[in-house]
């Protein structure tokens, strides 16, 4: 194991990564470190250090490979959630099948992401992450954060399909996006964007698409000089 627990004065959430390849580790390590909100408290290579780690350390979140020297990542899921500890866990690996997918979900993983991926599919789900836990600490929800939160979204007419999101987008990112409009009532891409924990061009593209899809509305608000700001909106339905 490596790394040590975050100070007092940290805002970050801590981050635990599990991997038996130390290069494949290093590298989810050095993303971590790289994305805004997060910070990597150590690497465990065996599902008995990973136990460990999450005893001694107390991360906010596990990154957990199915594939473990020992035990399986589903194991280590399955000690943690029985010894009464919460902690979230994004599993990360190359297992594709349905019923370690479907033992990762029942077990309470928070996510799912299958190897290989680029380096912004996992800050998505890192920022996806945050802003789950960001909705949950809000004191309250309506009914459109609760189906975000729940992974579900209201069923489109048949005769209107929605538009599959462009290259780039993912569609839980969207209804982190969605969730963050709905929450605070209205945004700028720039406010978005940091409630988010993306950037401010990506944040513009989702908004923009979910525009286009009539799922948002705008208001524009003049200032005293310079082009109007977009304030985005849940549309009335």
């Amino acid at each position: 194991m490596t790394g040590g627990p975050l100070t007092p004065g940290d805002r970050a959430f801590g981050v635990l990564v599990v991997d038996d390849d130390f290069m494949v580790a290093d590298i989810h390590r050095r993303v971590v470190d790289k994305t805004p909100g997060f910070r990597a408290l150590g690497v465990a290579r065996t599902g008995a250090e990973a136990l460990t780690a999450v005893r001694d350390l107390h991360p906010d979140l596990v990154l957990l490979d199915v594939y473990l020297p020992d035990l399986t990542g589903l194991e280590v899921l399955r000690r943690l959630r029985a010894a009464g500890n919460s902690v979230g866990v994004i599993m990360i690996t190359a297992a594709r099948e349905l019923d370690t997918v479907s033992a990762a979900l029942h077990g309470g993983a928070a996510d799912y992401l299958i190897k290989p991926f680029e380096f912004a599919a996992l800050q998505e789900k890192l920022a996806a992450f945050a802003a789950r836990v960001s909705a949950l600490e809000a004191g309250s929800a309506d009914q459109s954060l609760v189906d975000s939160l729940f992974g579900s979204t209201p069923a489109a007419p048949a005769h209107e399909p929605q538009k599959p999101l462009p290259k780039g987008l993912s569609a839980e990112t969207g209804k982190v996006v969605l969730a963050a409009v709905g929450e605070h009532g209205e945004l700028s891409a720039t406010e978005c964007a940091d409630l988010v924990g993306v950037s401010r061009v990506s944040a513009r593209r989702y908004l923009e698409y979910y525009l286009e899809q009539g799922e948002l509305a705008i208001r524009l608000q003049y200032g005293r000089a310079g082009r109007p700001e977009r304030r985005y909106r849940t549309a009335a339905r």
